[in-house]
């Protein structure tokens, strides 16, 4: 079998002082690897440092570390691709484990969840990762412990078959929820987390960032799991229609009135929604089957390696 060609993402917005670092890491567990540092406008000397460093330096003027992501998977071509982020928090030194995983796994995605106990690691983004990870598990049957782990060992096959439509910190969310809906081999390895250098600072805000995420998860799940949105909202209508009408029927059955009507009318309204809302889940739900099987085809045509050679 011939050596896979292996590509390192590195995408970056403002990583002087830690880019460095992370590309002579990379380079050190990974010596025969390209690394790609596509700088997202630093306005400090994040390119000239990768540079200097070795690496491969590209540019993408949209803002945002999904349109980032989305460039590189565009751009490269690899037989496996590592991102990682480029403030040197992320392990290195055991890319190789996780790569020979991957192969003799056939595996598509292997995610390096991150140690938490550090101090330096903000309280807020524990949490919020927590809280979001048991949405995504309890949406999707699984058991995920770190679905924001910028830490991704991905084969070609999922990298080239993959729709991406974050713009920002959402994409390691896409990444798990494309994996899990498609029910794409994916593997967690626990991975070392270290501190960032000194003099540099994480570009996630947890309150701003953390809406965002979870405004998209939502979203995600209109479209993937459309039963489930739906037969959310129709449960929550429901209860709240019932809660309006069902004194309204008390009342006339003691009376043989119906005195209040706005109240009435409003549950039956509600009501109607609740109705509406479930036949809505059920017809996208048709829709987002067949986009599935869509996107299925895609990844089973496409080769685990870019090169048939290196399946031999």
């Amino acid at each position: 079998m011939s050596q896979p060609d292996i590509a390192i993402l590195l995408p970056c917005f403002n990583e002087q002082g830690a880019i460095g670092e992370t590309i002579a890491s990379f380079q050190a567990a990974l010596p025969s690897a390209n690394i790609y540092v596509y700088d997202n406008n630093s306005t400090d000397d994040t390119a000239l440092e990768a540079k200097q460093a070795g690496a491969i330096v590209r540019f993408e003027p949209r803002q945002g570390k999904g349109e980032v992501v989305k460039r590189m998977f565009a751009d490269i071509e690899a037989d496996i691709y590592i991102m990682a982020d480029g403030d040197n928090t992320y392990d290195a030194s055991i890319c190789p484990s996780l790569i020979e995983t991957l192969v003799e796994q056939r595996l598509d995605m292997i995610i390096g969840t991150r140690s938490r106990e550090l101090s330096s690691y903000p309280k807020g983004h524990v949490l919020g990762n927590k809280l979001f990870s048991n949405l995504i598990n309890r949406a999707f049957n699984s058991q995920l412990e770190d679905v924001f782990s910028g830490y991704r060992v991905m084969s070609n096959r999922f990298v080239k078959s993959l729709p991406i439509f974050s713009d920002g910190f959402q994409i390691e969310t896409e990444l798990t929820v494309h994996a899990l809906q498609h029910k794409i081999p994916i593997k967690e390895v626990a991975t070392r987390y270290i501190s960032r250098p000194e003099g540099t600072k994480s570009k996630l805000n947890t309150f701003r960032d953390g809406f965002k995420i979870l405004n998209f998860i939502m979203l995600l799940l209109r479209d993937v799991r459309p039963l489930l949105f739906f037969s959310i909202i129709t449960l929550a209508l429901s209860c709240l229609s019932l809660a309006l009408g069902i004194p309204v029927v008390i009342e006339f059955f003691e009376t043989g009135l119906v005195a209040k009507f706005p109240t009435a009318i409003l549950a039956s309204s509600i009501a109607l929604i609740a109705v509406m809302s479930l036949f809505s889940g059920l017809i996208l739900d048709n829709v987002s089957r067949g986009r599935k099987e869509r996107k299925m085809v895609t990844y089973l045509r496409t080769p685990f390696f870019k090169h048939k050679k290196s399946q031999q």
